[in-house]
């Protein structure tokens, strides 16, 4: 019976020494063993051991001989269970709950299995905290436009190894068109998704949406790098300015981070100013819109371009100021 309970206690011992062992080899890229043997409180023969019971159990721990030698846990066919710290499952948790609600196709459904495998694995004390943030969070999530998945990959790979990529993209009359691109960059605004790259056909900076993209496919052909424009500021302006018929540039009486609290990226550019005033830039089909977009915020303005505007925002104030008038 004591011969038993000693036994029981040494695999217990070696597995939770395995497990931190694991943990260590996940929280940086390399160790030496004789770092490891002192974190864990063994000799480097342990070490040895224990790396083989990870290897046995299908962590692919790579390692170096030589005086900048170590261990290291590698790429393998298989991602392994990984160890959290308490802050990081829940912050993992969180996250993925966020992102069940994602528009990339296939995202939401993939997030909501990782959730469950993840809760399924979590300590009750874990698992109690996060469900009560679930309990106390809500999430306001506008109506987003669904991409796949498959172009997103073909896409960000095609940045990484920098070779052209071809695809369907309407033009402005709505006519499908192939388009030859050397794609850099892929930007986030609101819910939608945009690429950034160089129209060979063109020869200029484009970007195109990629839920408007079809019959996406990289080539063999590998572009040199050139230097490119701020994708954030680049996307940016093309979303704000390009598709409209007005485009409106507005000083207000505001510091700018107010504004751009206010106003998001994907809606109008907001430019740092002095004397406590900024410019705004934003486009809009109809200048009535645009005329009750700016007044909206709640700052003095002062309408730069277009002269109509004013004459619009004039027309308006009188309407507004009928509405108020109190009959008798």
């Amino acid at each position: 019976m004591i011969c038993a309970t000693i036994e029981l206690v040494t695999v217990e011992a070696t597995t939770e020494r395995v497990l931190r062992l694991l943990a260590l080899l996940q929280s940086r890229p390399s160790w030496t063993a004789a770092d490891l043997a002192s974190e864990l409180r063994v000799t480097d023969r342990s070490v040895r051991r224990d790396v083989e019971r990870l290897r046995a159990l299908g962590y692919p721990v790579n390692a170096t001989a030589g005086v900048g030698g170590g261990y290291r846990l590698g790429a393998g066919t298989r991602l392994p269970p990984l160890l959290f710290h308490d802050e990081e499952a829940i912050a993992t948790a969180v996250s993925l709950r966020l992102a069940s609600g994602s528009t990339i196709a296939g995202s939401a459904e993939a997030s909501l299995r990782a959730l469950a495998k993840l809760d399924q694995v979590m300590p009750p004390r874990l698992r109690a905290e996060v469900r009560a943030v679930y309990g106390a969070m809500e999430t306001l999530v506008g109506p987003g436009i669904e991409i796949d998945a498959d172009t997103l990959m073909v896409l960000a790979r095609a940045c990484r190894d920098a070779v052209r990529v071809r695809f369907r993209y309407p033009d402005r009359d709505g006519e499908d068109r192939e388009r030859t691109t050397e794609p850099v960059r892929l930007v986030v605004a609101g819910h939608r998704w945009y690429l950034m790259a160089w129209d060979v056909d063109r020869d200029d900076w484009r970007t195109f949406r990629l839920d408007r993209m079809g019959d996406v496919a990289a080539s063999t052909w590998r572009f040199r790098p050139r230097d490119y424009p701020d994708p954030i500021a680049y996307v940016q302006r093309a979303v704000t300015e390009a598709p409209y018929r007005y485009l409106a540039r507005v000083r207000l009486r505001a510091e700018a981070d107010r504004v751009r609290e206010l106003d998001p990226p994907q809606v109008g550019r907001v430019e740092d100013g002095h004397d406590g005033w900024c410019l705004l830039v934003v486009g809009g089909q109809d200048l009535d819109w645009l005329a009750l977009h700016v007044a909206r915020l709640g700052f003095d303005a002062v309408v730069l371009e277009p002269p109509e505007l004013r004459e619009t925002a004039k027309a308006l104030a009188q309407r507004l100021s009928a509405m108020a008038t109190v009959l008798e």
